[in-house]
This record gives C-alpha cells, sequence and structure tokens, in this order.
C-alpha cells in the first residue's frame, strides 16, 4: 500500500472582517501546498459565506509519499522529523478569491492562510480529523478572518518516515 498524506477539506466559514465587507471578493477556493513540492486546489470556488455561515466543500486529495517515485517529498518529512528548527514544518491552505467571470481582468488573491504542522501530528501521534483551523488575513497575519475545517491524516506516513531514519 503507497503511504500517503490524506487531505480533506471539509468547509470555510469567516468571521466580520475586511473580507466579508469586500464585495469584490465572491468567489472562493481553497488550496494546500506541501512545501514547494505539491499544489493541489479545490476543483470549485463557492459563493462567499456570510460572516456566521460556512461553505461547504468535501473535497478530498492525497499527496503520495511512498518510497517508490516520492524521493524529495520523503526527504522533506525526513527533514521536517530531524531538524527541529525547519520553519516549513507544515501543510499551508490558502483561501483564494476567484475574480468572477465578467471580471476577467482581476488576478486570483491570496486572501487568507491556515496551517497544519506534520512535526505536531508526529510528536502528539495523533491525526487531524475534521478540525477547525483558524485562517489568518493574508494583510495581517495576526487577524484571523475565518476557520477552515480540515483533516490531515499523515502519522503513518510520517511514522514510516521515522522508522527509516532510524536505519539509515
Amino acid at each position: 500500500e503507497v503511504e500517503k498524506i490524506q487531505i480533506k477539506i471539509t468547509s470555510l466559514g469567516l468571521t466580520e472582517s475586511r473580507i466579508t465587507a469586500d464585495e469584490t471578493i465572491q468567489q472562493l477556493f481553497v488550496e494546500c501546498r506541501l512545501n514547494n513540492f505539491l499544489t493541489e486546489e479545490t476543483p470549485l470556488s463557492l459563493p462567499k459565506p456570510p460572516s456566521g455561515q460556512r461553505i461547504h466543500y468535501n473535497y478530498s486529495t492525497a499527496i503520495n509519499v511512498g518510497k517508490e517515485d516520492n524521493h524529495a517529498e520523503r526527504e522533506y518529512l525526513k527533514a521536517i522529523l530531524l531538524k527541529p528548527d525547519l520553519p516549513a514544518d507544515s501543510l499551508k491552505f490558502t483561501v483564494v478569491s476567484d475574480p468572477p467571470e465578467d471580471e476577467q481582468d482581476l488576478e486570483c488573491e491570496d486572501i487568507g492562510f491556515a496551517y497544519v504542522s506534520l512535526k505536531e501530528i508526529f510528536q502528539k501521534q495523533r491525526d487531524i480529523i475534521e478540525q477547525d483551523i483558524d485562517v489568518f488575513d493574508s494583510q495581517d497575519a495576526s487577524a484571523v478572518i475565518g476557520k477552515l475545517t480540515v483533516t490531515v491524516e499523515a502519522l503513518n506516513a510520517l511514522r514510516s518516515v521515522h522508522e527509516e531514519c532510524k536505519n539509515d
């Protein structure tokens, strides 16, 4: 069986902020990135929810980190486990504003970021299942603009990588 990091982006809710107030922000999608390797995104962008409500993506994906063809990804996971000061130890989720059809001159804009620490999953020996994580404003990293409900199942892959580290 190929080792994978399973990721599910369930839903997104916004709190009152510049995002909910900004009428040019209408459609949102979510991107998930592991370091510089791989970016996955929800196939749909959904209408921005009013404050206090949620939009549901129910999007699942998997990042393969099996030994066969994913050497760089595995080396990165090893670095996360072995180097305590590696800053980029997280899966990064980006909430992106998708311009409306009739405004094609507008760019997709990153409006918020959320993070799941893979190192923490390994330290706690616990996957993250349907957990609300904070989404921070892309223009002000201290401001929380909403919650993203995600699942990240990485423990088995991390354990396997850790075993390999011990054998190297």
